[in-house]
């Protein structure tokens, strides 16, 4: 009878009990792109090295750039000219009565000057792209954090759009822990957790943050006819699910790296314990009630 309560007792603490094995680091990484196209003239920054928002991590060649900004420059002197032309034009014949001229000219002349303002106006936002597009030359980083798998040098060619540096955000790590769906009676969000990274005796602490609310099904792909195509079993233990908990990082013991895709081990701290099993739940309860 003993023996049997131990054994009971194990295998609920064991089932039920808030904790994994299966603990990973992860976090955010920026893959920054550039806005324009050109050739790499210069690059400013080496793999794992820190850096911070706004630091250049590469240039592009500048000059086709500088010389639409002066192309668009001139474009806003020669439209002021124009409109300055169109608009005096307009005003002498708004000031002749209409035994000097017609009321169409006066339409006409009406209609140049706010043509010459429409065509200054676009002349103005050409400048503002070209004025962007030059600042765009210079490649800097989005977010706080080190540069990873720096593969780029001089003389390459960037693409507008196409990804070329990775930089890891080092404010967005987080860890997610693989729960057995048995022990998430015990996990809430809210909950302190402690996670331990092999290799190092201090431990993370954390709060769970969320908890999944959904995993893959192997059985919901559609066989034929649209039917469900479901796999037979023939094990006789039904091994639990593993359920993602995402769980925001507090504190980090000095000197301990964060790595992602380092693995730990997570426990729930001061979880709530789960309502007691019934009587006849269970291989053991049903064998002490057999021998009661």
């Amino acid at each position: 009878m003993a023996a049997l309560v131990a054994a009971r007792y194990g295998w609920h603490l064991y089932v039920t009990s808030p904790w994994t094995r299966d603990g990973m680091v992860r976090v955010q990484v920026a893959n920054v792109a550039p806005q324009i196209s050109g050739q790499i003239v210069e690059v400013l920054t080496h793999d794992n090295q820190h850096v911070h928002r706004g630091d250049i991590l590469y240039v592009i060649e500048k000059f086709d750039f500088e010389v639409a900004l002066e192309n668009a420059k001139a474009t806003i002197l020669t439209r002021e000219a124009d409109l300055e032309v169109k608009r005096g034009q307009n005003a002498r014949r708004a000031a002749l009565s209409t035994l000097s001229t017609s009321i169409e000219t006066k339409q006409i002349f009406d209609g140049n000057e706010k043509m010459a303002e429409a065509a200054l106006a676009s002349a103005k936002a050409a400048l503002s792209q070209a004025e962007i597009n030059l600042q765009r030359t210079e490649v800097r980083s989005p977010v706080d954090g080190y540069v990873t798998n720096l593969l780029m040098r001089v003389g390459d060619y960037a693409r507008a759009g196409t990804p070329n540096v990775s930089v890891i955000d080092e404010n967005s790590y987080w860890i997610d822990a693989y729960f057995e769906e048995t022990k998430l009676v015990n996990v809430h969000v809210g909950d302190e957790v402690e996670a331990g990274l092999l290799g190092y005796d201090a431990s993370v602490a954390g709060t769970i943050e969320s908890i999944t609310g959904g995993i893959s099904a192997a059985n919901a792909a559609n066989s034929t006819q649209g039917l469900p195509n479901v796999d037979p079993i023939f094990t006789w233990v039904r091994l639990a699910k593993r359920i993602p908990v995402r769980i925001r990082i507090s504190h980090v013991p000095q000197g301990m790296p964060l790595i992602a895709g380092m693995t730990c081990n997570v426990s729930v701290v001061g979880a709530k314990p789960a309502a007691a099993p019934k009587p006849d739940q269970g291989i053991f309860d049903r064998l002490i009630s057999r021998l009661g």
